[in-house]
Order: structure tokens, then sequence, then C-alpha cells
């Protein structure tokens, strides 16, 4: 009796264990998409705002989608910030959350430009904005290592 009921206990360990595993793919999976899906709003801010950037110093509604977009990506980034990643990638994400942090004072320095009427595209070319999300590009093809 008493092996019947320890080999079902061992069972029953095993198969609990096997969930946990599961349950820990299925979190690295959901994460590497969120992350995808970060990354790809990411490039898709830095590819569009130094044209728009380009367009707000002569028209007032390209100034108004500019401001738009940089708090938007703010959004995205504090939203992306707050994600609980695995512990697999947990180095990487506080890697994300550094260059994150970099991003958003960069942004917050745009912002603060345009409201003071500074606007100048060139400096959001050749603030750490690009070079933050190329690094967060980097981070994120890391972790997407870890989904395969």
């Amino acid at each position: 009796m008493k092996m019947k009921v320890l080999g079902l206990a061992a069972a029953i360990l095993f198969i609990l264990s096997g969930c946990s595993m599961l349950n820990e793919a299925k979190d690295t999976l959901s994460y590497v998409n969120d992350a995808s899906d970060y990354l790809n709003k990411a490039t898709a801010f830095a590819n569009d705002a130094p044209s728009i950037a380009q367009q707000a110093v002569s028209d007032q509604q390209a100034t108004k989608k500019l401001q738009t977009m940089l708090q938007e990506m703010k959004q995205e980034i504090n939203s992306f910030n707050k994600l609980q990643a695995p512990e697999i990638a947990a180095d990487l994400h506080q890697q994300l959350v550094d260059q994150n942090n970099k991003l958003t004072a960069c942004i917050d320095l745009y912002l603060k430009n345009i409201h003071n009427g500074l606007l100048d595209p060139s400096t959001l070319k050749n603030t750490e904005i690009f070079q933050s999300v190329q690094e967060i590009s980097n981070i994120l093809d890391q972790i997407k290592q870890l989904g395969q």
C-alpha cells in the first residue's frame, strides 16, 4: 500500500514539475511576443519621427502629431517596463528598462523643446533616441533567441 501511495505521489510530482516547465515556456514565449511587438513600435517610431519633426518646424498640425507620437511612445515604454519578465530573460529585460529610461529622458527633452518653441529636427536625429532604439533592437534579438 505504501509503495502505491509513494508511486502515486512521485507521479503527481513529476506531472506538476512538467506543468511548471510548460508554464515557464509559455511565459517566455508570451514575453518574447510582447517584446517583439514593442520592438516593432519602437522601430516604427524611430523611422517616422525624424520626417515628422522636419515637417513640424513649419506645420502646426505636424507639431501636434509629433507631440502625440512622442507621448504615445512614452506610454509604450512605460507599459513595456511594467512587464514581468520570465526568470530566463530577467537580465535582458533590465537592460531594456535601462535603455527605455534613456529613451524616455530624450523624449521628455524633446517634448520640453516643443513646449518652449525650440523645435529643431536635428536635435531629434542627434539625440540618444535612435541609439537607444538600436540598443533595444539588439537586446530584443537576444530575447527572441530565448523563444527559439
